[in-house]
């Protein structure tokens, strides 16, 4: 698997966008899911497997249990997968990871927490396409019938009805992608989708590295997040916008008017900034 340190926000944008020409098309359209990590050690561990302890057992459980106490009207299908994606939407542990179409979105994720700033981040790039080819036969099929590169909710739960078939479907583990229904505009502005193990115990990076030729890890070194968090913050790639509610409004101007920590003075602001102005005083507004 490749890993990629970038040095400046011209190179970030390079190894995000790289290989997203399509010939087929004569358009530049990336063919990855991006995930964005605050802290570059972290894993590609889901909700459920952070758990810890016999996570595997609680699964059922925290599905069960979820459909019986949650409002009928929050899923508009009855399929698991339904289900599975309201719940990780939600905030029920799953097997579910959540990943976005936009590379923009996933910086985001990378340089919101200001506690991990002074820690390397880092962006995941996973080809889709690549992924699905090594799906089993049975989940192939729907695909190339469609002529999609990514399950809907509707093409799984025509194909798969439970997680104990998706997981008889094939011995060893697989990973697939699908997009979960527009329940809200969070979902919409995120430009969100789901990864799914087959095997609820599998890591996908674990996965990953054995299949080397579907994925990058792009880091995001510590000096280099307050550029790129106030570079996205101009570009309007915020909470407010991420998370609409009065929640991500709050959640934004308590990031945008947090000071900076790390006391960066004027002699350490590269040159090149330095010619445009900077450091800029605070603005209050």
């Amino acid at each position: 698997m490749q890993e990629i340190i970038v040095r400046t926000w011209n190179e970030l944008q390079h190894e995000l966008y790289k290989d997203s020409w399509n010939g087929e098309l004569g358009r530049f359209r990336s063919r990855c899911a991006f995930r964005g990590l605050s802290d570059a050690g972290y894993r590609l561990e889901t909700t459920l497997i952070r758990l810890r302890g016999s996570f595997m057992e609680l699964e059922n459980h925290l599905l069960r249990n979820f459909k019986k106490y949650a409002h009928r009207n929050v899923v508009s299908g009855n399929s698991i997968w339904h289900w599975l994606a309201v719940a990780q939407h939600s905030g029920l542990p799953t097997r579910l990871l959540d990943w976005t179409y936009s590379p923009f979105c996933a910086m985001h994720f990378a340089t919101s927490d200001l506690d991990k700033f002074d820690t390397d981040g880092a962006v995941w790039a996973v080809n889709y396409v690549r992924t699905h080819r090594l799906l089993p036969e049975s989940l192939k099929l729907p695909l190339e019938q469609e002529g999609a590169n990514v399950f809907t909710v509707e093409m799984l739960s025509e194909s798969v009805k439970t997680l104990d078939e998706l997981a008889g479907l094939c011995e060893a583990p697989f990973a697939l992608f699908f997009e979960p229904p527009s329940m809200d505009d969070r979902i919409v502005n995120q430009f969100a989708f789901f990864s799914v193990m087959s095997d609820p115990k599998a890591v996908l990076d674990d996965w990953l590295v054995q299949h080397p030729q579907i994925a990058r890890r792009i880091i995001i070194p510590a000096k280099l997040k307050w550029e790129v968090r106030d570079k996205l913050d101009q570009a309007n790639i915020t909470e407010r916008v991420l998370f609409p509610g009065l929640d991500g409004l709050s959640r934004w101007l308590r990031r945008h008017y947090s000071p900076r920590q790390d006391g960066m003075t004027e002699n350490q602001i590269p040159a090149d900034l330095r010619f445009f102005g900077f450091p800029q005083k605070a603005s209050n507004e």
